[in-house]
């Protein structure tokens, strides 16, 4: 759904995305029944999407690597470590670039996701906090899609007017 959503954004502002989701499941599944029709009622068909298995080589290509919970967050840094300063969960990212504010324009993103990390510390990873979590609603019922699809929605949207909308103006 994150993927979706903003590819969908970024296409808005005349970007030219290169997103692409990857998780901790296997290679090759369907999207979930739910999230295929809650998105589909968008505009946003994802239904030849198939997952892919988070790989070390994807992750050293990413410029972002954008997380629903923190233990994707946590394999990624495990699986590539130099990935940390550019690896967040969606919502520490809004939440950190709310308090750094938007990129400006013609600042490279580089530049200000450097800002966005700044304070962060490994140490933060530990235990099993969910306050960071989007809510999986695998094996949910449909109202669990629609909630977290609009909860993801709205968090990208925060996400790309900070990331990129004043940029590019």
């Amino acid at each position: 759904m994150g993927e979706a959503y903003l590819r969908r954004r970024l296409l808005e502002l005349g970007e030219t995305p290169r997103v692409h989701s990857a998780g901790l499941r296997a290679d090759g599944l369907e999207p979930a029944r739910g999230a295929v029709e809650v998105l589909g009622a968008e505009g946003l068909d994802v239904s030849a999407h198939r997952s892919r298995r988070m790989t070390e080589a994807m992750l050293e290509e990413a410029d972002l690597v954008v997380c629903m919970a923190r233990e994707h967050l946590k394999e990624a840094v495990v699986l590539h470590p130099p990935a940390w300063p550019r690896t967040f969960t969606l919502k520490e990212l809004v939440r950190r670039a709310e308090d750094v504010g938007a990129r400006a324009q013609g600042q490279p993103f580089d530049e200000w996701l450097d800002k966005v990390h700044a304070g962060r510390t490994r140490t933060e990873l530990l235990g099993d906090s969910t306050v960071d979590d989007v809510a999986d609603p695998i094996g949910r019922p449909p109202e669990m899609f629609e909630r977290t699809a609009r909860e993801i929605a709205a968090l990208i949207d925060r996400l790309v007017d900070l990331g990129w909308r004043e940029a590019t103006r």
